[in-house]
């Protein structure tokens, strides 16, 4: 790896667990009780800091969150930071665990590297996959059950394929598409870099979203997965690119290298894609 990459990664590991403890503590302040008001505290919160932190440590690259209104410069810078200050706001402001703060740095478009961040669970999920670069990965603070270490995309243990889905509602397609999978198990939980630590963490096998996810959502997430050597793709199997100038790409796919064309069949048989 190269001394900048490992500058960045530190860098990025610290503002994320760093923004996260952040709007973890002002929820915990009881200051507002307005469950609207905690939300937005927390976003703009989160946002500040780490715009402010990326613009202090890096002036010349991009920066995507989701928190800013945009602009079009970006896309012609050759690194861009793509950040979700608070990912999963609705679970942060009704008390919940499951939500996430995600970093990340696109190289050209490509995922280089990534952290998600879990304040509520005292984690920090890390990974690079810059191309031309070793893949790293690892985590800072203990998992919930005392692991060692983050479960690489290899084989799984044959058996119901445990699919992490929203937990508020579950759309028509995901019925089909499970049950044109076969033996399945549904799980449900918030925010997408909360159901990407799941798989990462051996508590689900494969994530599939269909449409509503944007740059900032999946570009951390995916940076640790693709790390430890999961399949991260669009449905069809296309890779994700970044940086675009619309920031909305809707799809979203994770599992073991194993489960893809399997998956991905299943999604044509039932007619998702």
């Amino acid at each position: 790896m190269t001394a900048s990459f490992e500058a960045e990664l530190g860098f990025a590991r610290r503002i994320a667990r760093e923004a996260g403890e952040r709007v973890l503590a002002l929820r915990a302040s009881g200051r507002w009780t307005d469950p609207t008001i905690v939300g937005d505290v927390g976003d703009q919160a989160a946002d500040a800091y780490l715009q402010g932190s990326i613009r202090a440590a890096y002036p010349n690259d991009g920066l995507l969150s989701e928190e800013t209104v945009d602009s079009p410069a970006r896309t012609k810078k050759s690194r861009t930071w793509i950040v979700d200050p608070l990912d999963g706001t609705k679970e942060y402001r009704t008390g919940r665990v499951d939500w996430a703060v995600h970093v990340a740095l696109v190289v050209d478009g490509k995922p280089a590297l990534g952290v998600v961040a879990l304040p509520s669970l005292g984690l920090v999920l890390w990974g690079v996959c810059a191309e031309g670069e070793p893949l790293r990965h690892g985590f800072d603070g203990v998992p919930e059950d005392g692991t060692s270490t983050l479960l690489l995309g290899d084989s799984r243990t044959p058996g119901a394929m445990r699919l992490v889905c929203s937990r508020s509602h579950t759309p028509d397609w995901m019925e089909r598409f499970a049950t044109t999978l076969g033996e399945h198990e549904l799980v449900p939980v918030g925010s997408v870099g909360y159901k990407a630590s799941r798989l990462l963490l051996g508590e689900a096998d494969a994530y599939v979203h269909k449409t509503g996810v944007k740059e900032w959502d999946t570009c951390a997430p995916e940076c640790v997965a693709l790390a430890l050597g999961w399949h991260v793709s669009r449905l069809n199997g296309d890779k994700q690119i970044y940086n675009q100038l619309d920031p909305r790409n809707d799809e979203l796919l994770i599992c073991r290298p194993a489960d893809a064309e399997r998956i991905m069949r299943a999604l044509r048989d039932s007619g998702v894609v």
